[in-house]
């Protein structure tokens, strides 16, 4: 199994020392004392983690910022050794709305690591908007494509419906699945492209695709038809769902099943434990879950999911009152 970067094999990870886990939590108490009634979503919450950020142990920074800039050939980083206290964790929820409004040091984590990567977003359609959301298995939703489900969850970027899809989404492991076999899938197009066939490319370039908003946001709508591939051609953007992108003609769809091939054969593949973070490059890098079987005896996987945009002002517009929810 390969596995996402890490301070051991690549640039672009780290494995914090205890030392640095202890200011962390420090840290994170801190501002959930400073905040009247600790709520995330408060605006002085949002803003004390950003000042607050700056004072995480500098070997976190450095890491951060790096990745911000150049998020290396896999799109993906993983931080190992954030400080969660499994044994004192609640029940893993068991509800697809399940959401974090209140602080607590794993939330607080993400939303200063979230902090120095840009600014948190939410998306008001789905998990009612909240900045911190749970990411556990629902009974009855097994096959659901999507964060509630425990089947093969294919290869996507979040939200590529969406015209202010994230930049990068954090997935912080709060409690690992009891088996250790639910995997966190990447694909990047910077290992992608040179395998791709010149034909592929060109088509996946041409906006051949349209992609249906997933079924999370419930609504039905779908884009107009847009490229795969865009930006610079030697390091493109790419854009698709396995689940919801379809092509809009035979090249199109040749491509777009070579794309899908390419991605089984570049995949890196990591089974996230409690303390680990994986921040993903939405941009340049393509995600999924290996399938594995909940118990739902509460003591079942658990994640906690933030979003994050570097460009805030270009959502403004779909931002009521200057705020991190888009509409």
């Amino acid at each position: 199994m390969t596995v996402l970067a890490t301070a051991e094999n690549a640039t672009g990870g780290l494995r914090l020392s205890a030392t640095d886990a202890d200011e962390l939590v420090t840290l994170a108490r801190t501002v959930i004392r400073r905040v009247p009634g600790g709520r995330i979503d408060d605006p002085e919450m949002i803003d004390a983690c950003r000042q607050a950020s700056m004072l995480m142990p500098a070997s976190l920074r450095g890491v951060l910022r790096g990745f911000q800039r150049e998020s290396g050939e896999r799109g993906a980083a993983l931080i190992r050794n954030l400080p969660i206290d499994e044994a004192a964790l609640p029940c893993t929820p068991g509800t697809s709305t399940s959401v974090q409004r209140f602080g607590t040091v794993p939330a607080l984590l993400l939303m200063l690591i979230a902090a120095e990567l840009g600014e948190p977003v939410a998306f008001r359609a789905e998990k009612s908007g909240a900045l911190v959301q749970d990411v556990v298995p629902v009974r009855g939703k097994e096959d659901f494509q999507g964060n509630a489900g425990s089947v093969l969850l294919s290869f996507h970027n979040e939200n590529a419906f969406h015209p202010y899809r994230p930049d990068f989404v954090m997935l912080l492991c709060l409690r690992a699945d009891r088996d250790r076999v639910a995997g966190l899938r990447t694909a990047c197009v910077r290992e992608m492209l040179p395998l791709l066939s010149p034909a592929a490319r060109t088509a996946l370039s041409s906006p051949d695709f349209v992609t249906a908003a997933p079924p999370s946001f419930g609504t039905g709508q779908a884009t107009a038809p847009h490229a795969v591939l865009s930006g610079a051609p030697e390091d493109p953007d790419i854009r698709v769902d396995f689940a919801a992108t379809k092509a809009l003609g035979p090249a199109a769809q040749q491509a777009l099943s070579e794309l899908r091939d390419l991605c089984e054969q570049v995949a890196h593949t990591v089974v996230l434990n409690p303390g680990d973070l994986a921040i993903v490059d939405n941009r340049v890098t393509l995600h999924g879950r290996t399938a594995f079987r909940p118990r739902y005896d509460g003591a079942d996987r658990w994640l906690q999911r933030t979003f994050v945009l570097r460009d805030f002002r270009r959502s403004r517009i779909d931002r009521p009152h200057d705020g991190h929810i888009i509409a």
